[in-house]
């Protein structure tokens, strides 16, 4: 209804202002006047709530509603008053600032209505004097500049309402963020930092201490909602969530208090950021006690965080541990004494200054308002002997910025009136001007403060971090734990000194107030459906992915040559898989290799020992010593397999494994067409064997081997084997294998073997039935069945073998198949040579021959 009345006011001033032509202006309604005063060359108004509340009025509208019945005095406006004056006082004693200019004053009492301050504020523009028949409606303004109010929703109902005319306003307290928008209040400036900057320096420090689910309470006016939606976004921006944001005013009926409480004792969060003022606070915490509302982390604002009326009614500790934001302690020399000299508010304004008397030391000065329960004053009781709230100095900042914005309106002044040792006039600058030069005003105060005001009207916001503690007499204690400074930038400007804060856990421990408890590294975070990002679940990150940070939101894919950790908190490297000379499987293979070519060489070393005995010169010995020769690059070539794959060990393995194994067939294809046609030569009327003598033994091994060598040319001048990363058969290690290059060219190598391997087997199979004694066809046909055998079982091995296995598997069949050549065709012939000499002769072996033939 407040509003309402207020509007009505408006409505008919600016009745009164369209007839200025007509008649002179009138007041309407009742008059208004300042409960302190002083006369002076330029008046500077005050605006406070010297009451905290009025009587309630019947404001049916069909009559005129009864004048405002202010009730509950509020010290705090006696303070804020006794700083202007001090300002001005000092202004005035001054010889630097406005010399020969005398500041008057003329403070207003709100009666912390909006209605009220509205309407005062115009008394503060216009006067209160009814204009001459005669004269034109137009006057000059009554006063400078207004200090006040001290709450956000009067300040904005009176900048509204003197904003058009330019007039100035500057607040010691109102901290709403929408104050600063110049298009709708441009008149408007202030000495404290704006809420914007105190709800993101609230949502800073709340994320700063990991309470991530929170509650909210919030003043249901301008200062509560705005301040709390700020604080709202710039919480959601930095991962904070409010599990509930509560309104409450101190009109509130019964029932939507009980609301408040249920809502509070059924969440989950510990944590409280209250968004209140302190006189709303100071309701709650009775209810809050009547309902067992305790053990809570209570985060505050300026409102009340320093406020020691709140901390005197804490009674029962539930505000215990408090954390918040404050105005930074100031110093201004004189300031304190002033204010406790209650003198001066005698002299200006001597009406109240008896209901302050009264009220502060709960007395009487007449007979007919005295009760039974209190006493006479005297009028010589000593300040010294109370302790209330205004000789309580906690909000000395406050006062202080009271002080500012008078000398704010001084420097100005001086500025404009182009004062130097006196000022040259007295004429007090019109409205626009004075308000422009004031935005642009820049002073230090006589303690080395610095005052200025940005584009919005606003000071440089800096808070100190104000924590409740309990003294040791048991009393609170508002102890400075931090500072947030609001022109660092973003990581440098909030500071917390941890160890001295005293939490509200008994234990004395951070409070822990989240939804869900922070997903460890190796996991992130997956937003449960229907609920705020802040509650989670934690779901453990794939294979190859990690997260490293504690509530990560997702995990990174790992580079292609490193797999994540068991945990899934960081990239390893991958372990390289190929087969090395250092593992079991590997020595082995090495052994068996160097075992093959050294009995190769021992067979040779014997065959070359017994080269003209009848066993050596009937398995012709040229092509048995090619043969060995062959048999022992086929042992050593399997090496090539073993170790690391490189660029030339890729194309060395293939190429020496396939030459040297054509070599050595073409050497077994050799000997047993010279079996063949040693039995043809035999038979009466035969020449076979010149068409197949030693030159022609020699052409065809080099013929054979030479088709390979082409083959392997080929294969290399168009898509050479290369050392290749296999990632595709395990996602965790590596394999470092040769690849192919060209399937064909590799597939042409082993077929090209087999070929000759299957033309020897035929061949070999077709002699089997011919004599032992100078031929091994047998044996021959025994070898190449068993290297058939093998490199048929090779082919699918080698496809499905994984990784070195696959290079074991090839490794297996060399030595295999080397070993069936050696010991079938050679080991007999050793036997003889070695073991039964007596066999080893021209006449038995002719004896076995001429035997076989009859």
């Amino acid at each position: 209804m407040e509003p309402v009345f207020a509007l009505l006011h408006m409505v008919m001033a600016i009745l009164t202002f369209s007839r200025a032509n007509e008649t002179a202006c009138s007041l309407q309604g009742e008059p208004v006047y300042p409960q302190l005063s002083k006369d002076g060359d330029i008046i500077v108004g005050g605006i406070f709530p010297f009451h905290s509340s009025w009587e309630i009025r019947d404001l049916s509208y069909v009559a005129m509603p009864p004048s405002l019945k202010c009730m509950s005095l509020d010290f705090r406006a006696f303070q804020y008053s006794q700083s202007l004056i001090f300002a001005i006082e000092e202004i005035n004693n001054s010889s630097s600032l406005l010399p020969g200019v005398t500041l008057g004053y003329k403070i207003y009492d709100t009666c912390s209505s909006m209605a009220r301050g509205v309407k005062v504020a115009m008394a503060l523009i216009n006067g209160n004097d009814n204009m001459a028949q005669d004269e034109v409606c137009t006057k000059p303004d009554q006063v400078q500049a207004i200090i006040g109010d001290t709450a956000s929703s009067p300040c904005m109902a009176i900048a509204k309402s003197i904003g058009p005319f330019s007039f100035p306003i500057i607040s010691h307290y109102a901290t709403c963020e929408c104050l600063s928008d110049k298009k709708k209040y441009p008149s408007f400036l202030r000495t404290i930092p704006s809420d914007y900057h105190q709800s993101r320096a609230l949502a800073e420090m709340v994320k700063h201490f990991g309470w991530t689910w929170v509650g909210a309470l919030r003043t249901d006016d301008d200062y509560g909602n705005s301040g709390m939606a700020t604080f709202t976004k710039v919480a959601e921006q930095l991962g904070v969530c409010l599990e509930y944001s509560l309104p409450f005013f101190r009109t509130y009926s019964q029932e939507k208090m009980l609301r408040i409480v249920e809502q509070i004792k059924s969440s989950t969060s510990q944590v409280i950021v209250a968004f209140l003022a302190h006189w709303d606070l100071e309701i709650l915490l009775d209810v809050f006690h009547e309902h067992n509302i305790t053990g809570y982390q209570w985060v505050g604002t300026e409102g009340w965080i320093s406020d020691s009326a709140v901390a005197a009614l804490d009674k029962h500790k539930i505000l215990q541990g408090a954390i918040g934001l404050a105005i930074p302690k100031t110093k201004v020399t004189g300031l304190k004494d002033f204010i406790l000299d209650i003198y001066p508010l005698k002299s200006a304004g001597s009406e109240i200054f008896t209901k302050f008397w009264e009220a502060l030391f709960k007395c009487k000065y007449t007979a007919q308002n005295n009760s039974g329960d209190s006493t006479m004053c005297t009028g010589k009781e000593k300040l010294s002997d109370v302790e209330n709230t205004f000789t309580d100095m906690s909000l000395l900042p406050i006062f202080s910025n009271v002080y500012k914005g008078v000398f704010a309106v001084a420097h100005t002044l001086h500025d404009l009136l182009g004062c130097t040792k006196r000022c040259p006039t007295k004429k007090q600058p019109d409205p626009l001007t004075f308000l422009e030069h004031l935005k642009m005003v820049h002073f230090k105060t006589k303690d080395g403060e610095e005052v200025y005001f940005d584009k919005n009207g606003d000071p440089a916001a800096k808070y100190e971090i104000i924590n409740w503690q309990t003294s040791k007499e048991h009393q609170h204690e508002f102890v400075t734990v931090g500072l947030y400074d609001s022109s660092f930038p973003p990581q440098y400007r909030l500071t917390v000194n941890m160890t001295s804060i005293m939490w509200a856990k008994k234990n004395n421990q951070v409070p822990v107030s989240v939804c869900t408890e922070s997903c460890p590294p190796g996991t992130r975070k997956a937003v449960q459906k229907g609920k705020p990002i802040c509650c989670f679940d934690c779901i453990p990150c794939a294979e190859g992915e990690i997260s490293n940070i504690t509530d990560s939101i997702t995990c990174e894919q790992c580079y292609q040559d490193y797999w994540s950790s068991p945990h899934r908190d960081e990239c390893v490297k991958k372990e390289t898989e190929y087969l090395s000379y250092d593992e079991i499987m590997g020595i082995l293979l090495t052994t068996i290799s160097i075992v093959g070519a050294l009995m190769t060489v021992i067979i040779a070393i014997v065959f070359f020992r017994y080269k003209n005995t009848p066993i050596v010169k009937a398995n012709n010995s040229e092509l048995s010593f090619l043969l060995l020769f062959s048999l022992a690059l086929c042992f050593l070539c399997s090496l090539t397999f073993i170790g690391q794959p490189s660029e030339w060990s890729c194309m060395l393995r293939h190429t020496a494994f396939g030459i040297t194994f054509v070599l050595c067939i073409s050497c077994v294809l050799g000997k047993t067409i010279v079996v063949l046609m040693a039995f043809r030569a035999t038979l009466p009327g035969s020449n076979a064997m010149k068409w197949f003598g030693p030159p022609q033994q020699r052409l065809s091994v080099l013929a054979f081997t030479l088709i390979q060598v082409l083959i392997c040319v080929i294969w290399l001048t168009t898509s050479p084997p290369f050392p290749f990363k296999n990632l595709k058969h395990y996602k965790e290690k590596i394999i470092l294998e040769c690849h192919l290059g060209s399937s064909l060219g590799f597939w042409a190598v082993l077929g090209y073997i087999g070929f000759l391997a299957l033309l020897c087997f035929i061949l070999a199979f077709l002699a089997r039935k011919l004599p032992d004694n100078f031929n091994e066809a047998k044996f021959i046909t025994f070898s190449m069945l068993i290297f058939c055998a093998v490199w048929i079982t090779f082919i699918p091995a080698y496809v499905s073998s994984p990784g070195k296995f696959t290079v074991a598997v090839e490794i297996f069949a060399i030595l295999a198949s080397s070993f069936a050549l050696l010991f079938c065709i050679f080991l007999p012939k050793c036997y003889l040579i070695l073991l039964k000499p007596e066999k080893n002769s021209k006449r038995h072996m002719m004896g076995k021959v001429t035997s076989k033939s009859s």
